[in-house]
């Protein structure tokens, strides 16, 4: 099901008090939006919340406004999630939320009460990066990549077809999803499986993009990851049984130092696990498609994948 919460949020940016009309547009979509904060932003007893609100509330719109003008959003979201029903073979209930968020991530995946929600901020595909509302100047035309990247974790966590670790994880946690408790949880292997097959559903939902755009990189950052391909494949295999928060920071997050990206003497690009998640899945899903992938536990794809290499280098 598609939710609009943009008009709400711009009726809250039009309040006389635009601060309290965001709480109490907070309190109507809590667990969702709760679930967004502390997943993405901070948890909301936070002291530095109410300065984060005030800033979202304060920033100018107009970009915003224009890209809503000139893009039907709405059609370009409906008409993503009809494509990735059909490749991911959709059989759980999946909301996917159109919003604006408060500058943090530019789109992610959540499980609330054992349903899956997948969402995007609007702020930053206006086109133009936008330093008072962080919006990162994505264009509106690669919601449909990122929409569908979503949608490939919501249906690995909550699909009753799902094998995947992440899926037992987010049932054990109540059926939540918890960036941090599952980062520290599952495996390495899983944590890259999951992006590989989210970058995979993307390429199938929305072809014809460039091969760095699929895993949120620019063209140098994705040149070098290919320079490093051997490199990174070799020195994720010791790790990819390991376990701790560590290592989904190393390899999935940004912002993260170079100290701790450091490997084997060589510092990894920021999320190289993108890349190395997509060479991890590459020719499971070639063989049997993203929907099956989706689903797969991660060791049965990886496996796939490393007989597949040794098949080449025999």
């Amino acid at each position: 099901m598609l939710v609009n919460l943009v008009p709400e949020f711009f009726a809250a940016h039009a309040a006389p008090d635009p601060v309290a009309a965001y709480y109490a547009y907070l309190d109507r979509h809590r667990p969702v939006l709760a679930s967004y904060w502390r997943n993405y932003v901070l948890d909301l007893d936070s002291p530095h919340v109410e300065s984060v609100v005030r800033d979202t509330m304060r920033a100018d719109r107009s970009d915003l406004r224009r890209l809503l003008d000139d893009v039907d959003v709405v059609e370009i979201a409906e008409d993503a999630c009809r494509r990735a029903e059909e490749m991911l073979e959709i059989d759980c209930p999946v909301d996917l939320y159109l919003m604006v968020g408060v500058g943090a991530a530019n789109a992610g995946e959540l499980v609330v009460g054992g349903r899956g929600v997948a969402f995007v901020c609007l702020e930053h595909f206006t086109g133009r990066a936008n330093p008072e509302t962080r919006g990162l100047g994505l264009p509106a035309h690669l919601l449909p990549l990122w929409i569908a990247h979503e949608l490939a974790h919501v249906v690995r966590y909550t699909s009753p077809t799902s094998r995947a670790e992440l899926r037992r994880l987010v049932h054990e946690l109540d059926g939540q999803y918890d960036y941090w408790e599952t980062g520290s949880r599952a495996t390495l292997r899983e944590l890259l499986v999951n992006e590989g097959v989210a970058v995979a559903t993307s390429r199938a939902v929305a072809p014809g993009f460039a091969p760095w755009e699929y895993c949120g990189y620019a063209r140098a950052q994705h040149r070098r990851l290919r320079e490093l391909d051997a490199f990174l494949r070799r020195v994720v295999i010791p790790e990819l049984d390991a376990r701790g928060l560590g290592y989904r920071l190393r390899y999935l997050s940004g912002g993260m130092s170079a100290s701790s990206r450091m490997v084997n003497g060589r510092v990894l690009p920021e999320r190289a696990g993108y890349y190395v998640g997509w060479r991890l899945v590459e020719s499971f899903v070639a063989a049997r498609g993203v929907a099956r992938a989706v689903r797969a536990p991660a060791a049965e794809i990886t496996d796939a994948e490393l007989q597949f290499a040794g098949a080449q280098t025999a």
